[in-house]
């Protein structure tokens, strides 16, 4: 027993030692690059086919061929990359969304390639590099990781490598030479990867699917270090592989022995599960590219081509037919992406175990092998599967609540992997299954045209998501997730659903795939299958409707029509420059060319006067008088300000609840971070009809307290009141709905919407839900009537800032907070918020305003609180 012990502790360390040197090269290129490089095991596999392509085939000696491909072709791999790929990305200044993407299409196209040039076949004959002595790979990892402590932690390159990592603009300005820091990250990075394939490859199955799924598992070490500690990622990776060596000498009866056995083989899955889903996240920034600008629509005659075209398969017959019949499947499943990701802006790199278990769901109810369910008819067991799996969209729906950017593409990814290894890979779940087609739809046509039919379904109901309420919630949750929640959207609500509505759509589409090809094939679903399809979507245009048709042809044609990988590597291709390259839906009319076209002119300027289109209070709900012109007396309070008329009865309120007496109050506040108090024990009371001001040096602690008071930050002690209630627990889209409507320092509007969408979505989503005047109403008062159809994000500062108040506006607030609303403005677009602001507090509106323009303040404000350090010191 002690001897069976040692040796598998000895085999624990050889696996280990090979994911520690995954986890140092994904740190290394991470500290170096800020991008988690996803295309690590690839770049694995590609240098292992290398070194067996020269010493098998061309018979050269071994260390001659290690030294080739370790220090030439693997470097030399990360410095075209780099070149290439990335350091456009990062000139640029691309978001990690574009970045994320490349490296997902370097991964497919590394693999699309390895398949077109060595086949898909698995090799058993890959040299041994270190020989079977375990203790000799972990003292090359010992000495690779030692090395690469010294040199970040004790040298020039070290220091530089951290500048530019933390701020690449700063560390340029600074004299340090970013590009040249990044290649070098680059090219360690993939010594590492080639180092990590060649000890690898002799003792998995080295084929261009297998290996970088493989690497792709072990990436939990370095989660588990936090992209930081190269220690800690050692002693995970080297305890991981020892504790599932040991796992192998359990073997219990019944239903543990299988459930063990898969633990004992996929032991590193378990680990990238808990990191991505418990550990705390990495990269929290966002990962989904923004899409095209507001106004893209596809051309008519584009669907009409699209609609001819996939009719064109009713006319074929024998092998092409059967092929074309994955294409109506697969767009299905393609269009899950859109809702998830192209319409809601989560990342989802596992919407292929979501087709799968479609699929395997299916074939388990047809079959009567179910738990706890009879045996169905193929179409209510395809009905059954999707109701199924969309309640299995909470695995990926949960972790995206509290998690963005790389996490939440780890955390899909893991559960993707997951499930390939735990389900679709184990044979007391999958043996023997058959899927056959509904009665009567046996014959491939009349398959195909029922599959068009359940497309051209699914493509309206998406389309109505798209247009409707919800589907301007999802776009503004994706272009700024807290502008959302500041004008009323529930996020947490809406990420679930679109991760439970994408988990249905895929589950139809892996029904459909099923029931297409007559059989349950799980390697149709692995994990880089997932990326794949994601990577297609994303290039194309993942707004779009049209991109899903597109990829699942591209998908289908590609490989059936060429030799296997041609998809991978031609998707790969646009995925890896899309730095360069923008998505074909970009490049509709009234995307790209209608955001250039508008950017100069982007709305009309506020006059001396009120706001265009506000002539008369009458219009707008507001006092909108010019200078000179007479008011009603009667109208006037004490404190001589107009009131505003009341709108005639084509354009009255809606009646809405009383504003509170006693306003919202700030009782007590402290809010301390680790090692600073922000806020220390703050009174305020933001009284209806009053502009209250907040004024003081940076760092004052006025932010602090200005999201204290909006909900999107939590204080140490004391609590927020409104109108006697108790607020404080009420996070910022629930304060919204209570009429708490705010603006941010730096403007959050929702580019890809238009002026009037944007303004639709605080008044579906504010306190006075549903009124047909009220957009009307804040579009008129803050001038953006003739704007209304132009995309946002081409407007200028001073338009954006008054989109942004007339969103919260919309929503008809009894308080209004605004956090520097007259940072970007001119002296006429100042002077015109000026007059709404008095305008609003003279119509019963309780107004904060945290500012620096002392004109402003005084002119507008009634009460100014000013603090410093923490407190209101007057």
């Amino acid at each position: 027993m002690p001897s069976l012990t040692y040796d598998l502790v000895l085999a624990g360390l050889a696996v280990g030692s090979a994911a520690a040197l995954t986890g140092i090269g994904l740190i290394v290129t991470y500290r170096a690059t800020g991008v988690l490089n996803l295309a690590h095991g690839a770049i694995a596999m590609v240098c292992a086919y290398v070194l067996r392509e020269l010493v098998v085939e061309a018979g050269w000696p071994l260390p001659l061929a290690a030294c080739l491909t370790l220090l030439v072709v693997a470097p030399g791999i990360g410095l075209v990359l780099d070149r290439a790929v990335f350091r456009p990305a990062a000139v640029l200044g691309l978001d990690p969304a574009r970045t994320l993407v490349a490296s997902i299409g370097v991964f497919v196209l590394l693999v699309g390639g390895a398949t077109l040039v060595w086949g898909e076949g698995a090799r058993a004959d890959a040299p041994v590099l270190l020989g079977d002595d375990p203790w000799a790979q972990l003292t090359a990892v010992l000495l690779v990781g030692g090395a690469v402590g010294a040199v970040t932690r004790w040298t020039r390159l070290g220091r530089e490598l951290r500048a530019v990592v933390d701020n690449r603009e700063l560390a340029v300005l600074s004299g340090i030479a970013a590009d040249r820091v990044s290649a070098a990250g680059w090219a360690f990075g993939s010594f590492t990867a080639g180092l990590t394939g060649v000890l690898l490859a002799p003792y998995v199955r080295l084929d261009p699917y297998g290996l970088p799924l493989l690497v792709v598992e072990v990436i939990a070490v370095a989660v588990a270090a936090r992209m930081r500690s190269l220690p800690v990622a050692v002693a995970t990776a080297l305890a991981i592989g020892v504790a599932q060596a040991q796992l192998t000498r359990f073997h219990p009866a019944g239903w543990a022995g299988p459930l063990v056995q898969a633990v004992a083989t996929n032991l590193f899955v378990v680990a990238l599960l808990v990191a991505a889903l418990v550990l705390p996240g990495v990269g929290a920034r966002d990962v989904v590219p923004r899409a095209a600008p507001a106004g893209a629509r596809v051309p008519a005659g584009l669907w009409v081509v699209a609609g001819v075209l996939y009719l064109l398969p009713l006319g074929f017959a024998g092998s092409d037919l059967r092929t074309a019949v994955q294409v109506p499947a697969l767009a299905v499943v393609l269009l899950s992406l859109v809702v998830v990701t192209g319409r809601g802006g989560q990342i989802s790199l596992g919407q292929a175990a979501y087709a799968g278990l479609g699929a395997l769901f299916t074939a388990l109810l047809a079959a009567g092998r179910f738990p706890g369910l009879p045996a169905l008819a193929e179409p209510a067991a395809l009905l059954v599967a999707v109701a199924l799996v969309a309640p299995l969209g909470l695995l990926t729906g949960g972790p995206a609540i509290r998690r963005h950017g790389l996490a939440l593409a780890l955390a899909t990814l893991a559960v993707g992997v997951a499930v390939s290894r735990f389900v679709f890979a184990q044979p007391y779940v999958t043996a023997g299954l058959t899927l056959s087609r509904p009665a009567g739809l046996a014959p491939d046509r009349a398959y195909y045209a029922v599959e068009l039919a359940v497309l051209a379904c699914a493509l309206v109901l998406v389309a109505a998501l798209r247009r409707g309420r919800t589907g301007r919630a999802l776009a503004a949750l994706r272009d700024h997730e807290e502008g959302a929640r500041a004008a009323g959207v529930r996020v947490p609500a809406l990420k679930v659903l679109a991760f439970v509505a994408g988990a249905a759509l895929a589950a139809l589409g892996g029904g459909l795939l099923g029931m297409g090809v007559q059989a349950f094939d799980p390697a149709a679903y692995d994990p880089v299958r997932g990326l794949l399809w994601f990577a297609a979507v994303l290039v194309l245009g993942a707004d779009s409707l049209l991109s899903p048709l597109v990829a699942a042809a591209l998908l289908v044609g590609l490989d059936a029509g060429a030799r296997g990988g041609a998809a991978a590597a031609v998707i790969g291709l646009l995925a890896a420059f899309t730095a360069r390259v923008p998505p074909p839906a970009s490049l509709l009319p009234g995307a790209a060319g209608t955001l250039r076209r508008t950017r100069p002119a982007a709305a009309p300027a506020p006059s001396a006067g009120p706001p265009p289109g506000t002539a008369t209070g009458a219009e707008t709900g507001t006092t909108g008088t010019r200078p000179g012109t007479r008011t009603d007396t009667a109208a006037r309070p004490a404190g001589g300000r107009a009131l505003p008329h009341r709108p005639p009865a084509r354009t009255a309120r809606r009646p809405a609840a009383p504003a509170p007496v006693r306003g919202l109050e700030a009782h007590g506040l402290t809010l301390r971070y680790t090692g600073f108090t922000a806020l220390d024990r703050v009174d305020l009371r933001v009284e209806p009809g009053r502009v209250t001001a907040l004024v003081g040096p940076n760092g004052a602690g006025k932010s602090s307290l200005f999201h204290c008071l909006a909900g999107t930050a939590r204080p140490t002690a004391g609590r927020v009141g409104l109108d006697g209630t108790d607020i404080t627990a009420r996070p910022a889209h629930a304060r919204a709905r209570l009429g708490i409507a705010r603006t941010f320092q730096e403007p959050a509007v929702f580019p890809s919407l238009t002026v009037e969408e944007n303004v639709r979505v605080g008044g579906e989503q504010g306190r006075v839900r549903d009124d047909p005047y009220a957009v009307e109403r804040a579009l008129r008062l803050l001038g953006l009537t003739g704007a209304r159809h132009l995309p946002a994000g081409g407007l200028s500062t001073g338009a954006v800032r008054r989109v942004e108040v007339a969103r919260a506006l919309a929503g008809q607030p009894h308080t209004l907070l605004l956090d520097e609303p007259a940072a970007g403005l001119d002296a006429a677009e100042a002077a015109m918020l000026a007059r709404v602001l008095k305008a609003l507090a003279a119509d019963g509106t309780a107004v904060l305003v945290v500012e620096h323009d002392v004109d402003l303040v005084a002119d507008v404000a009634d009460t100014v609180h000013v603090m410093e350090a923490g407190r209101i010191v007057s």
